[in-house]
């Protein structure tokens, strides 16, 4: 491996040290009160600590606006950039989050196994309907391309290792999701992991679909045509179900 040594030293030099002192008090003094004095230090030449001085307001509100950063950091998880995009349903930042989202009829690249007898390549997939953690995904299928509302019933995504609940069986794709991450991002990351990764069984011997769907994929990824949605086979959900 690479020794970075140098690079981390010649590019973070240390400037500045605090010493937190502590004077605890005995009862007679005051009841046992616990005293706190900070104690600011300049990094001199050699690393060496000079010019000891109480910790100042302005340094104060220095190393404030760093601990704010640091939380903004912590708490960005789905957060929106800007005006939240027109394709998100629902976000949940709470216990570990998650967002709902959906995305338009569209042409996306699709990998298969070579064990399923089909070519690789471009086709066109129905509306989808996305619910993701940063550890797990799920996603549906809708019929037409319109943006769905708590009633719009959901079909089963008609694609290969997703169990009957609409989870994704991702492999061997590592997943890996900040703890920061802004909502764009999150989903931008999510939809690149599924449609570049293989597809490659049915899980638990669950056809999603109302025909044999190898047969159905050798056919629509040689053709222009828009998916069938005349295939999809109904969930007992909808849209309301995925965020109660």
């Amino acid at each position: 491996m690479k020794n970075l040594t140098n690079n981390f030293c010649n590019s973070y030099q240390p400037v500045k040290a605090l010493l937190i002192c502590q004077k605890q008090t005995t009862v007679e003094d005051g009841g046992g009160e616990s005293n706190i004095y900070v104690e600011s230090y300049d990094i001199g030449k050699f690393g060496k600590p000079i010019n000891a001085h109480p910790l100042t307001f302005k340094e104060t509100l220095q190393l404030s606006g760093l601990f704010q950063a640091a939380e903004e950091m912590k708490t960005g998880f789905l957060r929106s950039r800007g005006i939240i995009p027109n394709q998100v349903l629902y976000v949940n930042p709470q216990n570990g989050g998650y967002a709902v989202w959906f995305t338009p009829p569209q042409e996306v690249p699709l990998y298969f196994a070579s064990a399923l007898g089909i070519k690789s390549g471009r086709g066109k997939v129905p509306a989808m309907v996305w619910k993701a953690g940063r550890e797990e995904l799920a996603v549906f299928a809708l019929k037409g391309g319109k943006k769905p509302t708590g009633n719009t019933k959901l079909f089963h995504a008609p694609f290969f290792n997703i169990y009957r609940t609409g989870r994704v069986c991702m492999g061997t794709v590592r997943i890996n999701i900040s703890e920061s991450a802004r909502l764009e991002d999150f989903m931008a990351q999510w939809e690149n992991y599924y449609w570049n990764s293989y597809f490659s069984h049915l899980m638990d011997d669950f056809n999603p679909v109302t025909e044999n769907i190898v047969q159905l994929w050798q056919t629509q990824v040689k053709t222009e045509n828009a998916f069938p949605t005349h295939l999809l086979k109904s969930t007992n959900d909808t849209l309301q179900s995925l965020i109660t």
